[in-house]
């Protein structure tokens, strides 16, 4: 969710890393220590050693035993479609609560469970690894493909939740690509190195190598995610949001969000890519980036929404209803346009590259 106020305090701090660094020397973190699979974290949580991945009253229960915490909304009638929806950096399940009910009354059951490292999942704070992450959303669609078996069964990501999903759905990491309908990334979290300025990619280098555990905040910056002040104040409160994230952590979210720009070209499936135009945390030039680099000729529907008042955080922003009705109407009514309209302009054109204008999708 912080991902870019993180970086900039990178930007801010980059001297200082360099004058720190110079007096404490070190070695480039090791794999085990980019992930923080600790050991003895995994055994406190292994609920049996031969786990069953399943969905336990409000347990998601993994491949390797975690128990990550689960929350669904479900119609009173009939389930018309699924969606398994991943949180964003530092956030948690519960940032599906709102959308939820709306797509609840259209006859769509939701399903959100925090991932590794956030809300009340175990390890908080310390990053996972991307294949972990990636696993688990795969194995969680594979449990809502038997649950709902004929169902259409969506994958929506929000902001490092929709990184997860582009690396789920491309098999970046050896992983089983979940078997789903369609994928929902509301402002993917692809800002990757490659469009990040040279201070910032310097700082963090140097950063995770002698203080991985200096923890920052972000908070001096004034970035706005969203224009629900209410809202954010709230997440402020709220324990279950991490206030102040780690340098190996941050490490972690780059390296995922370089690897789900990479991956791009290897999507193919039905697409939904949604984007506000005063989104302060994802640049627009990473997500012309990524739209470019999607394969616009394997035949899949894609459709591109850009949201002329939306933050970052789309569907808790006081549109937010808009944009979850446009996803509703995206899955029951495929191939028609979204009732917004935010489908119907040139999308890269928006994003600032008129000459890729042609990127527009019926």
């Amino acid at each position: 969710m912080n991902s870019r106020a993180f970086l900039i305090s990178f930007h801010l701090v980059g001297i200082w890393l360099f004058v720190v660094a110079l007096g404490l020397g070190g070695c480039a973190p090791t794999a085990d220590q980019q992930s923080w699979t600790d050991r003895s974290a995994i055994a406190a949580v292994l609920a049996d050693p031969r786990p069953q991945p399943r969905f336990g009253g409000d347990t998601f229960i993994t491949t390797d035993g975690w128990r990550l915490p689960l929350r669904k909304w479900l119609p009173q009638g009939r389930v018309k479609a699924a969606i398994l929806a991943l949180h964003g950096f530092n956030d948690y399940s519960n940032a599906f609560a709102a959308p939820s009910k709306l797509w609840a009354r259209d006859g769509i059951a939701t399903y959100a469970y925090d991932q590794r490292g956030f809300g009340a999942a175990p390890t908080r704070g310390r990053w996972p690894g991307r294949q972990a992450l990636a696993v688990d959303a795969a194995t969680a669609c594979t449990i809502l493909r038997r649950l709902y078996p004929g169902i259409p069964l969506y994958l929506l990501g929000e902001s490092m939740g929709g990184a997860v999903a582009v690396i789920a759905m491309t098999g970046e990491s050896g992983t089983p690509i979940p078997d789903v309908d369609g994928v929902i990334l509301t402002a993917p979290a692809v800002w990757g190195r490659a469009t990040m300025d040279l201070l910032p990619r310097i700082a963090l280098f140097v950063g995770v190598r002698f203080l991985p555990g200096l923890t920052l905040t972000g908070q001096s910056l004034h970035i706005l995610a969203s224009d629900n002040i209410p809202m954010l104040r709230a997440l402020g409160r709220d324990p279950l949001v991490i206030k102040g994230t780690r340098v190996d952590t941050i490490w972690g979210l780059v390296n995922l969000m370089d690897a789900a720009l990479a991956a791009a070209p290897r999507l193919q499936s039905p697409l939904l890519v949604m984007y506000g135009a005063h989104d302060e945390i994802i640049p627009k030039q990473p997500m012309r980036r990524f739209v470019r680099a999607l394969p616009h000729d394997s035949g899949e529907r894609q459709t591109f929404a850009y949201y002329r008042r939306g933050y970052h955080m789309l569907l808790r922003d006081f549109e937010g209803p808009i944009v979850s009705a446009d996803i509703a109407g995206w899955i029951l009514h495929p191939g028609a346009p979204l009732l917004s309209g935010a489908d119907q302009g040139p999308f890269e054109a928006q994003l600032g590259g008129a000459e890729q204008a042609s990127l527009a999708r019926p």
